[in-house]
């Protein structure tokens, strides 16, 4: 970065540097425990906690739950590695943690690598810096399922490169190649969907590519992209059997009215937000559904301006495009337009623009487009630093600086899921999310009059989704009120009787009440839907309920079903049994009881409570080694 003033006068020089930067930035983040969807997709996600059961969840919904399908996202990849990292580390967060930062590393200097391709080593440098640093990115590198956008970042980053490297003409081994991280890209996380989307842009950047020239590109490409049409069929076939549907049938949380009323009203809101995003990221939220951002039914100030930004940005674009096309290290203004034609690329996805995709906006789904921002950013920095070449450098290192202050500030707000809702409510109690976090916390400290009023507010603002009716419905009957949580539940049935979680719920409520018909009746709908009937729970309470009517064969062979699946999935059944053997002077029974519980514990804290029960009570060696380096004491159990 010589104009600049800069010691980095060579690619290695600039990649240590970047490289660093990425890693310090996200150092604390390290100590962040699992948080928000981490809970469910990780943590609570027992099916990638063991090499016997991961293979299924490769084959299931991305979401662990009745109504994962409904959700849309299938990632194999990520559910493999998340598997994988659970594995390796016992469940320990740390180790998640270090792999995010470790791939974002790796991502930030693939973002230097592809772009030095298309300017100069000054812009290319900056725009890894501002990538490596901006506080945008925290979502996606602080909480552990963010690895999903990373991964496929880096992965589509590095076909970008495979294929830019790879000569004029794409040869098979390179097309092949790139296939693979074609792969990974898209089996990691949707977005990388647009990867061929992206060849053609890098393809277009660098050389000439109107109609007259369209006949000679094909023939120099048609490898490349009939690999990946080969992939990305595949993978869509794959996720049509494991979904039922190619894209997401539920539209954003609270905004289901985007179904029925034109998109652009609330679409100019969440441009304006890209903007602010980028350009001034102090005001960040985990969260983006209403009340954060609007959904609108008609034309107002901040829709109006930022319909009028997005046009005038696209203007500035298309005549910026007009420039020289971008030969190694030069910096016309088509790098400018070269990074906004990457972001409307990348953003594609989840912008709401052809379908709706789940979300409004999420932070974390900013990390692949803005690799183009990136881009556009350094150019411009660049350029500037020509005109004014000693007020641009202190400017920039202010902006540095001050932007990794703010990543390594932001980076406690997803130390837990505690402080993501603290932060949550503190900033913007206003939102649908914050009124229902706010109806739990009203709820479990003795105050329902007020939990009911933030819980009505929530599903005013986000409307009556299973997901939100069901986990309210749940603290209402874990605390007592009952015919709330019945008459919110059956809503849920008639609005979605294929999923069982309400009527789990149903049966567990009727359970409490001592109603032994109700809680057979729904417990009975709900192992109809349950795969494989797969819910000990279930099958213990319908035992209850049977036995409570005198129906004890029936409630024997209920019993007995729960009994046996319960075994497969919680370790204490087995240390039950090795103390039943124990008892009848059976001791090889019951070491080798003891065993299988081994094998069956997910968790670090469930492995240092098995390991205490065979020493202090079986008399046999630990099987802990080190425990101190080798477990996270926080990682619960």
């Amino acid at each position: 970065m010589t104009r600049l003033g800069s010691p980095v006068r060579d690619v290695r020089t600039a990649a240590l540097l970047v490289g660093l930067l990425a890693a310090l930035v996200y150092a604390n983040s390290l100590s962040n425990l699992y948080a928000y969807d981490d809970l469910h997709i990780v943590e609570h996600n027992t099916a990638i906690h063991a090499l016997g059961t991961l293979p299924g969840a490769l084959v299931a919904p991305y979401w662990p739950n009745d109504y994962g399908q409904g959700l849309g996202l299938w990632r194999p990849v990520t559910t493999a590695l998340f598997g994988l990292q659970w594995m390796a580390g016992g469940g320990a967060p740390v180790v998640f943690h270090a792999v995010n930062v470790a791939t974002h590393v790796v991502a930030t200097l693939l973002v230097l690598a592809l772009l030095v391709e298309f300017m100069s080593l000054a812009a290319a440098t900056l725009a890894a810096l501002v990538f490596a640093v901006h506080p945008v990115h925290v979502e996606a590198v602080a909480n552990v399922v963010g690895f999903s956008e990373i991964l496929s970042t880096a992965a589509v980053l590095a076909a970008l490169l495979v294929h830019v490297r790879g000569g004029a003409v794409t040869r098979w081994g390179t097309a092949m190649g790139i296939g693979v991280l074609y792969f990974f890209a898209f089996g990691a996380k949707e977005s990388g969907v647009t990867l061929p989307g992206l060849v053609l842009l890098v393809d277009a950047a660098r050389r000439p590519l109107g109609f007259a020239e369209l006949p000679a590109y094909v023939r120099d490409r048609w490898r490349v992209y009939v690999v990946m049409l080969a992939v990305a069929a595949g993978l869509l076939v794959a996720r049509h059997f494991v979904l039922g549907s190619l894209a997401s049938p539920f539209p954003p949380l609270g905004a289901m009215l985007l179904e029925e009323v034109p998109r652009i009203w609330t679409l100019g809101e969440v441009w304006l937000h890209y903007v602010r995003l980028w350009v001034f990221p102090l005001d960040l939220s985990a969260d983006y559904s209403p009340n954060v951002i609007r959904v609108t039914t008609s034309w107002e100030l901040q829709n109006t301006v930022g319909v009028l930004l997005a046009l005038l940005i696209l203007g500035i674009t298309l005549i910026a495009w007009r420039r020289p096309d971008l030969a190694r290290g030069r910096d016309t203004e088509k790098a400018a337009a070269f990074g906004v034609v990457w972001f409307l690329i990348a953003i594609s996805p989840v912008s709401n623009t052809v379908f709706l995709s789940g979300v409004l906006l999420a932070e974390r789904a900013f990390y692949l487009p803005s690799v183009g921002l990136a881009a556009a950013t350094g150019w411009l920095v660049v350029r500037l630093a020509g005109a004014r070449p000693r007020a641009v450098p202190a400017l920039v290192v202010a902006l540095l600086l001050g932007a990794s202050v703010r990543t390594w500030t932001r980076n406690a707000t997803w130390y837990d899921s505690s402080s993501v809702f603290t932060v949550l409510v503190r900033d913007y109690p206003q939102s649908g999310r914050s009124q229902w976090v706010l109806g739990d916390q009203f709820l479990r400290t003795g105050r329902p009059s007020e939990a009911l009023r933030s819980y009505r507010a929530a599903i005013s603002l986000l409307g009556a989704a299973y997901p939100l009716v069901t986990d309210i419905a749940r603290i209402m009957t874990d605390h007592g009120y009952y015919d709330g949580a019945e008459r919110l539940l059956h809503f849920a049935i008639n609005d979605r009787p294929e999923f069982s979680t309400a009527y789990r719920l149903l049966s567990s409520g009727r359970a409490e009440q001592g109603d032994a018909v109700g809680t057979e009746r729904w417990a009975r709908e709900a192992l109809l839907r349950e795969v494989e009937g797969n819910d000990p729970a279930r099958h213990h309470l319908l035992a209850w309920a049977l036995a409570a009517q005198g129906r004890m064969d029936e409630a024997a062979e209920a019993r007995a079903r729960g009994d046996d699946i319960g075994r497969a999935v919680f370790w204490q059944g087995y240390v039950y049994e090795a103390y039943a053997a124990r008892a009848r002077g059976e001791p090889l029974v019951a070491e080798a009881k003891l065993d299988t519980a081994w094998a069956a514990v997910r968790t670090p804290a469930g492995r240092r409570a098995l390991d205490s029960v065979m020493v202090s009570e079986f008399g046999l060696a630990t099987r802990l080694v080190d425990t101190s380096e080798r477990l996270d004491p926080g990682s619960g159990g």
